[in-house]
């Protein structure tokens, strides 16, 4: 992969990206590269807890995603605040994506799956992060590229901006596999100061998130492995 200085992730909720694609973002940052989180919604929904309100759990998921985004090297998180839950992928949405990417000017975007996954035949997929895939493509493509799309962007002193490359977490058609194996300890520790969400299960998460990483990995030569499928804008 050609060196490069910016990347950007676009997912719908804090914790997301942990679960995803986090090795990958250790392993940018470590490298020098300047990583933007782009979190979509306020998290507001993802508690089972009778007390919880949903303006209390907003905050809670906004500290523990900034502490996530601290042990990865992350250093720039932007909280676009769509309500949890409810996002869809309308022009909103993908102007407010497109913003950040004008603002940020990354090279480098990674996304979560815009398509519905049947194949693997268990639970097809959050709305959210396929409403939060499809904006972020439309965004990248070709609205923070072209001049004349939302021109208020360019009231707000917003050049356009043409992203390289994307790559989609969560797909089943996968075609780029990034070794995380110098990370790994990384994404265990991020994905554990989601305390809201990982609760007491953080040894049975330690085991999951090597796990999975190392199945991926192995079938490419790697300790542990991220899958991904790439997209170029040339």
């Amino acid at each position: 992969m050609n060196q490069f200085k910016r990347a950007m992730v676009v997912v719908a909720h804090p914790d997301d990206a942990e679960f995803g694609c986090s090795g990958t973002v250790a392993r940018w940052s470590a490298s020098g590269v300047e990583v933007t989180y782009v979190l979509c919604t306020d998290g507001s929904k993802g508690s089972n807890e009778p007390k919880m309100t949903s303006g209390r759990l907003a905050l809670i998921r906004k500290h523990e995603q900034q502490a996530a985004a601290e042990v990865l090297g992350v250093k720039n998180v932007v909280f676009l605040d769509h309500p949890d839950s409810y996002l869809i992928p309308n022009l909103e949405l993908r102007r407010d994506i497109a913003r950040e990417i004008r603002r940020h000017r990354p090279q480098k975007v990674i996304c979560q799956n815009p398509i519905r996954t049947l194949s693997t035949g268990r639970g097809s997929g959050h709305p959210d992060h396929i409403a939060a895939g499809e904006a972020t493509l439309a965004a990248v493509f070709p609205t923070a590229r072209d001049r004349l799309t939302f021109p208020e962007l360019l009231e707000e002193g917003l050049e356009p901006h043409a992203v390289e490359e994307v790559f989609i977490f969560g797909t089943d058609m996968p075609d780029w596999w990034i070794d995380v194996s110098g990370s790994i300890d990384k994404v265990v520790e991020a994905i554990k100061q989601h305390k809201s969400q990982v609760g007491d299960r953080l040894e049975d998460l330690d085991q999951r998130m090597r796990a999975s990483r190392h199945s991926v990995g192995k079938q490419h030569g790697m300790e542990f492995g991220e899958a991904f499928k790439r997209l170029t804008y040339n």
